[in-house]
């Protein structure tokens, strides 16, 4: 079976830091999988060139066996890669609704003629509402997105990807800055929403719960390489992971 992304050789580089070196790997389609490391391992540089926000300084990146190393991030988003980020990114001051309808006319190519067709507006509220539901914002539809609390917000950013129906899905730290409790249930979520969608998934992160709680690979990436990838098992008893990032502490 081709892989959904593969990546070969992906090197980056910021004056004379090398960010990501050589960095390889293939995703199956429909897995679900993780990439954790030490802060400044380069985890969120390689997400930025996968999805077009960096351009590699070398190597190729490829999704459902097309080059996308050179591709800007809407004609990425065209082909069915959507992200979410570390760091929120919506509009603050429109409705929840309204930030996940945006993004359902923009995926139906049909932003421009808001006032020439009700019925693409009714369609794209209709499908907004349904992922608000998937989500559970649902309730909170009419409230401005910076009203919402700091978990409410990362979930509305996965509702936006979302309604651009990807096929893949990435996400930044979707568990970042939650409480032990916001964190079970965003990982439960994910995990639904997964299936729910049939999304092949990878997501970064630093709760090892999640990690190894959801994921059927983890990739360990230090200095920019890619130290090791295997199952959870695998990675939790890897001797070169626990000393460079885990620890003893998750055997």
């Amino acid at each position: 079976m081709e892989p959904v992304l593969e990546l070969r050789n992906v090197t980056k580089s910021f004056g004379g830091l090398r960010v990501t070196a050589d960095v390889s790997f293939s995703v199956a389609p429909g897995s679900i999988s993780a990439i954790i490391g030490p802060n400044g391992a380069g985890k969120t540089t390689l997400f930025n060139q996968i999805t077009g926000y960096l351009k590699p300084d070398g190597g190729k990146i490829l999704f459902q066996g097309k080059d996308i190393t050179n591709l800007s991030t809407r004609e990425i988003v065209t082909l069915g890669m959507a992200r979410a980020f570390q760091v929120t990114s919506f509009f603050p001051e429109e409705t929840v609704l309204d930030n996940v309808r945006v993004a359902c006319l923009s995926q139906m190519n049909k932003t421009r003629n808001l006032l020439k067709s009700v019925s693409v507006f009714n369609e794209a509220t209709d499908q907004a509402f349904k992922i608000l539901e998937s989500i559970g914002l649902q309730n909170v539809a009419d409230r401005a997105g910076f009203e919402l609390a700091h978990g409410d917000q990362k979930l509305l950013d996965i509702g936006i990807a979302l309604a651009l129906q990807p096929k893949a899905l990435l996400l930044d730290e979707p568990t970042s800055g939650m409480s032990p409790e916001e964190r079970l249930l965003t990982r439960n979520l994910i995990k639904r929403l997964w299936k729910e969608f049939s999304l092949t998934l990878i997501f970064i992160e630093h709760d090892m719960d999640t990690v190894f709680g959801i994921a059927q690979t983890v990739r360990v990436l230090q200095m920019g390489r890619l130290l090791a990838e295997g199952s959870p098992e695998e990675i939790r008893r890897n001797p070169e992971v626990i000393t460079a990032y885990l620890g003893e502490e998750v055997l």
